[in-house]
């Protein structure tokens, strides 16, 4: 028995434990506000420095060169844009500008946006003899002039009355058009180059990748949807129906191929460079439309991402016709995926492929092009990291998804590097050598479009609140319109489901239908207990599980592991037992 003057302690304490606990919450919660805050302050000034140097060492030139505070014409590799008013010899596009339309708003920088919406409409024009990367134009241009419109007309009233009369939708429309004639090949494939006055040049090369012809249906849509012109959607469609007629037996696509005769030219492939937004717009093209056939590609497609090209937390690249592995490199470009698999709903296997970049990034300060995973180390050749934002947007995807402060930490970790290495009088340049850390001087549009944009969304998420929106693989923001949606009719039942029982009421849900893998992510009280098939299900080959090869064995559905051929010839986790 506890003495009478300790068991009144003990009751004090009991009661006062609550208390105790509620305020220790409050201050944590204060705390990790207040950081968050200071944070979001801090890559305000990253965006300004870098935005402000623009303007006045490099506008209305295309991008900043930051450390002899001069300009490029980066656009000359997509063919020279040119501005009305100026000399004939002149070449730019005020490029980072339109880039930066989306970060002015979500910045809260309404007077600066209607200054560059202004100065765009009476300067920029595309009525030039200029060839142009179509995918890149597309991306950067073209989705930006169409997400500056849906924010300039949006009923936030962020411009004065009478400015703004859909002079960047004008704009996005005559750059539409000078698109068109891209796609004006035997297949329906588009030429990876266009010229904006004369279509497609005499021996133009056919050759074109994955992601430049299979990533163009959210911008081009939109604009269909904007204009009520459905030509554009219409050749985007077309374009993204034929690639993936073309995929292999394993529902895997290659990296580069021929236009003309809708051959492969290269079959290593993976989910970097050359392919990697093809993936991100099957998904996002199915939130931003609501087609259930951009579903249906995306849930195969990254069934087989899952089942041949991925490594414990790592993905290699492998060959579209036998699934065997080619090359076992981390590229920069492949930190977009675990944002993708936010979105799917796979948080598990996001995370454990976002704390290996991490790693990655923490062991050389910045995150290196590309990362030989079998000899732990560098390429010897791209050691390079020009400001890419994949990491910044995956964590940002991240946090939202979990709240975990981890990756608020991760965020700080990345905005310290950059200020640190990259940061200088005039701007933030690029780094040659990760291990030197020697600079470059150049300061890429996609900085203030994407790298300062996740950054400061993942701080502070105030332009979400009550808003649904997707980003387009260059950040311009797009919002989820239920006008945009396709209408299914009454009698559709979408495929795949299980039906779970809430106490007397029978509903259908799946992880299909909610998006989700692994289904661990489900509340238990949306299952009632029961376990529900994964969207990356893959079955064994037999239903008694045995096998001889672990080619007939499939993906779990429990943890979306794939599964392997024990020595006693069943299928089971055995590698990860």
């Amino acid at each position: 028995m506890l003495p009478r003057k300790s068991m009144t302690w003990v009751l004090l304490l009991l009661l006062l434990s609550p208390a105790i606990v509620n305020l220790s919450t409050s201050q944590s919660d204060a705390r990790w506000a207040a950081k968050k805050r200071r944070l979001r302050d801090k890559v305000h000034k990253m965006f300004y420095h870098a935005y402000d140097n623009y303007m006045i060492h490099a506008f209305p030139h295309d991008e900043l060169k930051p450390l002899s505070k001069s300009f490029t014409d980066s656009l000359s590799e997509l063919g020279n844009l040119k501005l009305e008013r100026l000399p004939q010899d002149y070449s730019g596009s005020a490029l980072t500008l339109i880039e930066s339309l989306s970060s002015l708003v979500i910045m809260g920088n309404n007077t600066e946006f209607q200054s560059a919406v202004v100065w765009l409409s009476e300067n920029l024009t595309f009525n030039v003899d200029a060839r142009v990367n179509l995918f890149e134009c597309n991306i950067r241009v073209l989705g930006g002039l169409v997400s500056a419109h849906l924010l300039a007309t949006d009923s936030t009233d962020r411009l004065g009355k009478g400015v703004y009369k859909n002079q960047l939708l004008t704009l996005a429309e005559d750059l539409g058009k000078r698109f068109l004639p891209a796609f004006n090949t035997p297949t329906g494939l588009p030429y990876a180059w266009v010229n904006l006055k004369y279509g497609v040049m005499e021996n133009e090369t056919t050759e074109t990748s994955t992601s430049g012809c299979g990533s163009l249906i959210l911008e081009m849509g939109a604009l269909s949807r904007l204009t009520g012109d459905p030509k554009y959607e219409s050749a985007a469609l077309r374009a993204l129906r034929k690639l993936w007629s073309m995929r292999s037996s394993l529902n895997l696509l290659g990296t580069t191929l021929d236009v003309s005769t809708g051959e492969w030219i290269e079959y290593s492939t993976g989910i970097g460079a050359g392919v990697d937004s093809f993936y991100e717009y099957l998904f996002k093209a199915h939130i931003l439309f609501g087609k259930e056939e951009f579903w249906r590609m995306f849930h195969s497609a990254y069934i087989a991402v899952q089942k041949y090209f991925r490594h414990g937390p790592w993905y290699h690249e492998a060959d579209m016709r036998t699934g065997k592995a080619t090359y076992w490199q981390l590229t920069s470009l492949q930190a977009f995926w675990p944002g993708l698999q936010v979105l799917v709903g796979d948080i598990a296997a996001a995370n454990s492929s976002h704390r290996e970049f991490v790693y990655v990034w923490k062991k050389y300060g910045v995150l290196p092009e590309r990362y030989l995973l079998d000899h732990q180390m560098l390429h010897p050749t791209e050691k390079y990291y020009p400001l890419r934002p994949e990491l910044a947007e995956s964590t940002f995807y991240l946090y939202q998804a979990t709240k975990d402060p981890w990756y608020i930490e991760v965020g700080e970790s990345i905005v310290n590097s950059l200020n640190l290495y990259t940061k200088v009088d005039g701007g933030f340049a690029s780094i040659r050598d990760v291990t030197t850390m020697q600079l470059e001087d150049h300061q890429h549009s996609f900085f203030l479009a994407e790298t300062c944009k996740y950054l400061f969304l993942l701080f502070d998420d105030s332009f979400l609140v009550e808003k649904n929106y997707i980003f387009t693989t260059e950040g311009h923001p797009l919002p989820v319109l239920s006008s945009w949606h396709d209408r299914l009719p009454e009698t559709y039942i979408q495929t795949n489901r299980t039906l779970l029982k809430t106490g007397n009421q029978a509903r259908r849900a799946s992880s299909m239908s909610k998006q989700v893998c692994p289904p661990t992510t489900l509340n238990s009280w949306e299952c009632s207990g029961q376990q529900v098939e994964s969207a990356c299900h893959v079955p064994d080959a037999r239903s008694d599980h045995r096998c001889l090869t672990d080619d007939e064995c499939g993906v779990d559905s429990s943890n979306c592991r794939r599964r392997s051929c024990s020595m006693a010839g069943y299928c089971g986790l055995w590698l990860f037992i």
